[in-house]
């Protein structure tokens, strides 16, 4: 098994990247609301900062920063994951999924990158901001409604 060495920094502002185990499939925009739900209840719950989020059909991108004081992002997506999948049918189980009590819908991990400076953050918010162009799903960044570019261009935020 692997042995994955997190940083062990607090209030730190992170990039995930979290994917459904079957690629291809569009159940986070088909049960975009479902989603919702699972991270405001998880935000009220162990609360952290949103500074982007793209929902693409199959993965999401994401750049929080936690509370500081705070490291425990995998608890959050733990949280995230399990309110979002509790009223889904199941996808394909193998025994592992079984053994855990999985619903076969996530991959089993994300991959997270610690934000180093400005210009790095300024890249992973581009990342999530251009991601839907990036897939072919739309044409410019404020086209895809899942995103929170919406929010960003609210707040004068420029798309660079």
């Amino acid at each position: 098994m692997a042995n994955y060495v997190r940083p062990q920094v607090t209030g730190a502002t992170v990039f995930f990247t979290v994917a459904l185990a079957e690629r291809g499939s569009d159940i986070l925009v088909r049960e975009i609301a479902a989603l919702r739900e699972a991270v405001r209840l998880t935000r009220a719950e162990r609360p952290f900062g949103i500074d982007a989020w793209v929902v693409l059909p199959d993965r999401m991108h994401a750049v929080w920063t936690l509370p500081g004081g705070d490291r425990d992002y995998g608890t959050r997506w733990r949280l995230i994951k399990a309110r979002f999948s509790r009223g889904l049918p199941t996808g394909p189980l193998r025994s592992s999924h079984l053994a855990r009590q999985e619903r076969g819908i996530w991959q089993r991990r994300f991959w997270e990158h610690h934000i180093r400076d400005t210009t790095d953050f300024a890249q992973h918010l581009r990342l999530c901001w251009f991601s839907p162009v990036a897939a072919g799903l739309a044409e410019r960044p404020e086209d895809w409604p899942y995103s929170s570019v919406h929010r960003d261009r609210r707040n004068g935020g420029p798309l660079r």
